[in-house]
This record gives structure tokens, C-alpha cells and sequence, in this order.
């Protein structure tokens, strides 16, 4: 009897040479960003590490020391206000990085994004090595490491608006909210990734949680040199026609050629584009609250739950988690209206309240129950955040995307999408800024004011929930008539 041909083999064959190429771009960008976000994260982790109590770390026996407060602590972080001085270090690379977000888009357009990600990527893993250097070069000059943080802000701005304008130049609107949903989670693994490697090395060596990341986002940066293939239009040589079982994604033969002759719209052109200044300033407060968790959740966990560095490392990866299911699920739920945003936007206010009854809890280790609660509460608190925040990248490409400026022209919406992204990243700024100025007179106020972005987020979808509201209305109208 004749074999048939194995399964694995027959479902490798029934997907066209385009699909696997739109599918193996989908995973390049993913990695790209997931290693952008992986060299943010040991900052946060590392905070405990440069500033912790050292009485309850045991002393070298050659070591003579009077003070035994701040014997292990690293200079300058070792004085009382370090808090302050953390969200200093904070804000150099985000003000930074929302300074270059607004000019980022424009070079996008203009400059090939293969070579303007792999500029980006090597010089992030650069600037990212020089700070975990300073450890071995025993640099203990603020400046050094406020510079190195804000030459990484500028140059990370290489890689929200590029990725983003290379997934549209591959996929249509057919399933982009699903597509969009299971890529968006790169944030939130690179973050994990970032803290599960910074926590290996940050009690022994805090300097190699910086020098590795930065090793994987220049390797990533070579990576793209090699393979990425920035458009539909740059693979004809490389593919051939493409079969009906292609249907998930849309056809781009249109779109493409309107691409040749798409000319890059202006920076006030962009904000005269109805929705772009509601969803900056809306994002605006969701990445304040996002960012404050970023960088301050392991080193509010080590200060109210006693943890060491590494363990607060590990448990702040359930945020992340967390954040994981909360973008899948809003961006399943985005083609059914702006209403479900309003809800998660809500929802974290009193989740946040419970997450910080439960932290305090913890400190005691009491029991099991107590951990269990805690960690329940991270992985909720890490979708309802994280989730509005996928939400409005996703809205972004349903609702604007649809403009007679946008339609058809993905290198305008490299603009629009460093506009967004770049107001968004004042909040992202100014959130870990407050927490290092607020947290000295309680965490709860800095829970309190994460309340705050949440509801004025909220506000800012007021009108956009009112234009779904009316449209189902009358979508129900048409349905009874």
C-alpha cells in the first residue's frame, strides 16, 4: 500500500510561500521588540541590589566598616534620598525616549527600516553594556549613569514606529486584531525575559544583568540586518502568486502600489487627524500607570515584602504574565467597541486597592493562602493594566487607520504611531518620576495616584464609547425597521 504523505508535512504544504513569509516577518519583529523591552527591564530589577538593608547581609570577615546600614550599598544610591535619585535614572531614559519618539516616525519613513532597526538595536545593546560596565570599572558618578540611560531612550525609539510600519506594510485588516492581540504580548515577554535574566546575576554581579541584554538586543540587531525584508513589494523576486489559502490575510497588491507613490504626511498634518490627540492623551495616562509598575514594582515588593533582589525579580514577572492574557483579551474584544476599554480601564482602580492590601499582607509570610493571594493579584492587576494598554495600540489601527490620510499609507502611520506613542511616553516619564518623589511618604499614595491616570484615561474614551454607543443604537434601529 502506497504511504500518504505525514501530517506535518501536508500542513507545511498547505499554506502558500507568502504565508510563510508574512509569518516569519510576524516572529522577526516579535523578537525585535521582545529584545527592545528585555534591555529595559534590569533597572528595576537591579534597584534593590544597588540599595537594600545591608544589616541583613552577612559582612566579609576582612571587610571594616562603621556603618552597617550602607556598607553594601553602590554610591551615589547608597544615601537616603536614593528613591529620589532612582526616579532621576528613571526619567533620564524616558524623557529621553519621549523626546525622540516625536522625531523617530519622521526618520522612519524616510530612512530604509532594516538599516534604521539594526542602528537602533546595536546601539542600544551599546549603551546598555556601558551601564553594567560601570560595575567592573567601579563608576559610582551619577552622570555616568544618566547619560548611558538616556543615550538608551534615544536610540530605543528606533523600534516602536519601525516594527510597527513593517507589520502593516505584511498584514491586512482581515484578522489584525487577533494578529495584533498574540504580537502586542511582546512587551510584556520581553519584560519577563528581562527580569528572569537580570535576576540570575543580580545578587553576584548586578553589572552582567545589563552586559547580557545587551549582548541580545546587538545580536538581534545583526539578525535584522540579515533577514528582515521590510515590504510585500521587496519579496517578488523571493515568491510566487499566492494561493486562495491565503485567505486570513488580505490581498496587498493595491496597497502596495499605492505605497510607491504615498508621500509621508506632516507632524501638525498628522494631528489635525480626528482621534490622534484622544488617544495620545489617553495612553498618556495608561503608560504612566503601565511604567510605574515597570520600574517600580521589584523594588516595592523588596521594600514591603522583605524579598532579596533576585526573589523580587521573579515575583514581579507575574505582572507580566498577567499582562500577557489581558492583551489577548482586549484585543479579541477590540472589534466589539471602545466600551470593553472603559471597563478594563476601571476594573484595575479597585484592583490595584486589593493587589496593595495583599502585598502588605505578604510581608508577614504568614501562610501559603496569603502567597497564593498575592500572586493572584499580581497576575490580575498585570492583565487589567497592561490590557487597555494593547487595547488602544489596537483601536489605533481600526480607527485611524481608516482615514482617507492613512488609507493605504503605512508610512504615515509611522508617524501617527510615533505621535501616539511619543505623547505616551510623557506618561511613562512622569509615572516612575512621581512614584520616586511620592513613595518616601507612603506606597499607598502612589497607588492613589495611579487611581487617578486610571479614571482620567477613562475620560479621555468618553467620546469614542458615545460614537459606539450611537452606532449600535442605530445598527438596532435598522435591525427593527
Amino acid at each position: 500500500m502506497r504511504s500518504s504523505l505525514a501530517p506535518g508535512i501536508k500542513l507545511a504544504t498547505s499554506f502558500s510561500r507568502d504565508s510563510w513569509y508574512r509569518g516569519f516577518i510576524l516572529v522577526l519583529t516579535f523578537l525585535f521588540y521582545t529584545a527592545y523591552h528585555l534591555s529595559r527591564k534590569p533597572i528595576s530589577i537591579v534597584k534593590s541590589q544597588l540599595h537594600q538593608n545591608c544589616s541583613f547581609v552577612v559582612k566579609p570577615a576582612d571587610l571594616n566598616v562603621t556603618d552597617n546600614v550602607t556598607w553594601c550599598d553602590w554610591a551615589p544610591f547608597d544615601q537616603d534620598n536614593y528613591q529620589n535619585l532612582f526616579g532621576i535614572l528613571d526619567n533620564c531614559f524616558l524623557v529621553a525616549y519621549a523626546i525622540g519618539m516625536f522625531f523617530s516616525g519622521m526618520f522612519g519613513e524616510r530612512l530604509p527600516l532594516r538599516y534604521y532597526l539594526t542602528a537602533g538595536m546595536l546601539s542600544s545593546g551599546l549603551f546598555t553594556a556601558l551601564f553594567g560596565l560601570g560595575f567592573y570599572w567601579n563608576i559610582h558618578s551619577l552622570w555616568y549613569y544618566c547619560f548611558m540611560q538616556a543615550m538608551n531612550g534615544l536610540v530605543q525609539t528606533t523600534g516602536w514606529p519601525a516594527v510597527v510600519a513593517c507589520v502593516g506594510n505584511w498584514f491586512g485588516k482581515g484578522k489584525r486584531g487577533f494578529i495584533m492581540g498574540v504580537w502586542n504580548s511582546h512587551t510584556s515577554v520581553g519584560n519577563i525575559l528581562g527580569s528572569l535574566i537580570a535576576g540570575a546575576f543580580v545578587s553576584s554581579a548586578w553589572g552582567m544583568s545589563f552586559i547580557v541584554p545587551g549582548i541580545i538586543i546587538g545580536t538581534t540587531g545583526v539578525i535584522c540586518f540579515f533577514f528582515l525584508v521590510e515590504s510585500n513589494s521587496e519579496r517578488e523576486p523571493l515568491l510566487g502568486n499566492s494561493p486562495s489559502s491565503e485567505e486570513i490575510f488580505s490581498n496587498h497588491t493595491s496597497v502596495q502600489a499605492t505605497e510607491e507613490h504615498a508621500e509621508a504626511i506632516s507632524f501638525w498634518g498628522a494631528l489635525r487627524i480626528p482621534g490622534v490627540v484622544e488617544f495620545s492623551l489617553c495612553l498618556l495616562f495608561a503608560k504612566l500607570v503601565s511604567y510605574t509598575f515597570l520600574y517600580w514594582l521589584p523594588l516595592y515588593i523588596a521594600n514591603v515584602a522583605h524579598f532579596d533582589p533576585k526573589g523580587a525579580g521573579d515575583m514581579s514577572t507575574l505582572f507580566d504574565v498577567g499582562g500577557i492574557v489581558g492583551k489577548w483579551a482586549a484585543s479579541s474584544c477590540s472589534p466589539h467597541g471602545f466600551g470593553v476599554g472603559v471597563v478594563m480601564l476601571l476594573l484595575p482602580s479597585q484592583a490595584s486597592n486589593v493587589c496593595l492590601c495583599c502585598l502588605n499582607a505578604f510581608v508577614e509570610l504568614l501562610s501559603t493562602v496569603s502567597r497564593m493571594h498575592c500572586t493572584s493579584m499580581l497576575l490580575l492587576c498585570g492583565a487589567l493594566v497592561n490590557g487597555p494598554y494593547a487595547l488602544i495600540t489596537t483601536a489605533v489601527s481600526a480607527d485611524l487607520g481608516t482615514h482617507e490620510c492613512l488609507r493605504g499609507n503605512s508610512r504615515a502611520l509611522s508617524t501617527v504611531t510615533a505621535i501616539i506613542d511619543g505623547t505616551g511616553s510623557i506618561g511613562a516619564a512622569v509615572g516612575p518620576l512621581l512614584a520616586g518623589l511620592i513613595s518616601p511618604t507612603g506606597w499607598n499614595n502612589v497607588f492613589y495616584m495611579l487611581i487617578v491616570a486610571d479614571v482620567l484615561a477613562c475620560l479621555l474614551l468618553s467620546r469614542l464609547v458615545f460614537k459606539e454607543v450611537h452606532r449600535w443604537c442605530g445598527h438596532a434601529a435598522r435591525q427593527r425597521g
